[in-house]
């Protein structure tokens, strides 16, 4: 128990990670990491490097401070995940814990952001941000989702404190940005009609690509009636799901990201 005046423990990540293409084969160039961030690098599989990421401290509450920046050189291949879904738990009065991930994408670089769900307790407070700097002619599938509490677990977030950011940018132009915020009452705010309609799991998918646009139909086709996607040009196309929980959720959301990816999803993905 905290005394008076005594400064809770907070946790603190930091990860760095640059993907080089060698002989045909991305391998790690540059590696950080320090704190509660570790990066575990599985057995590759095809022509990119898949690093999974896991935090130490089994979640993330009120001033926690974590950050992952990836830089893929020119031609590098790269695909990004997470060992668990992340867990955003009851944070006492103060600052958000704080999530600072940047990706950085050279000519002709490739890279899948497919994180587990991002599961919010109530009473949580996150700030977030995802930053993408891409060159014009490399290859971008992100995908985020967030769980409001766990529907077989009973849970409701009447209490939340969150502000999530994705910013995109190609050749240093803003393409896309994308902003969540919600304070106060989420249960309440998502049951509206014209919110999420009771939906617990919300997902947000970008493809960026030369010629994306080119896959909006079929996406379209492969998305159930909770969900929609919009091409913003010829080469970005976004999508919004919700879902009654995560289950629903992964359901299709793995093998959309399969096909999208155009190679198997992270093994994490299959537990």
């Amino acid at each position: 128990m905290e005394g008076a005046g005594q400064a809770a423990q907070r946790a603190r990540g930091r990860a760095a990670l640059t993907l080089r293409l060698r002989k045909e084969q991305s391998r790690i160039a540059r590696l950080v990491q320090a704190g509660s961030t570790k990066i575990l690098f599985p057995h590759p599989r095809g022509d990119a490097c898949e690093a999974v990421w896991l935090n130490t401290a089994g979640g993330i509450t009120g001033g926690d401070d974590f950050a992952l920046d990836v830089d893929l050189e020119d031609a590098a291949r790269g695909v990004l995940t997470t060992q668990a879904a992340e867990r955003i738990y009851r944070a006492v009065p103060g600052p958000a814990g704080r999530v600072a991930n940047t990706l950085t994408l050279g000519p002709g670089a490739e890279a899948a952001w497919l994180p587990q769900e991002t599961i919010l307790f109530d009473g949580a407070a996150l700030d977030r941000t995802l930053r993408i700097d891409m060159a014009g002619d490399a290859r971008f599938l992100g995908c985020e989702t967030l769980i409001f509490g766990r529907a077989a677990m009973g849970e409701s977030v009447s209490e939340l404190r969150l502000r999530d950011r994705i910013d995109l940018r190609v050749d240093g132009r803003l393409a896309y940005a994308d902003r969540l915020w919600i304070e106060g009452d989420a249960a309440a705010e998502l049951a509206r009609a014209h919110v999420a309609a009771g939906a617990r799991a919300v997902a947000t998918l970008v493809l960026a690509r030369p010629g994306a646009a080119a896959a909006l139909s079929a996406l379209r086709a492969d998305l159930p009636a909770t969900a929609g996607a919009s091409a913003l040009s010829d080469d970005l196309v976004t999508a919004r799901l919700v879902a009654a929980d995560g289950f629903e959720m992964r359901r299709v959301l793995v093998p959309l990201l399969a096909r999208l990816s155009g190679r198997p999803l992270p093994r994490p993905w299959m537990i």
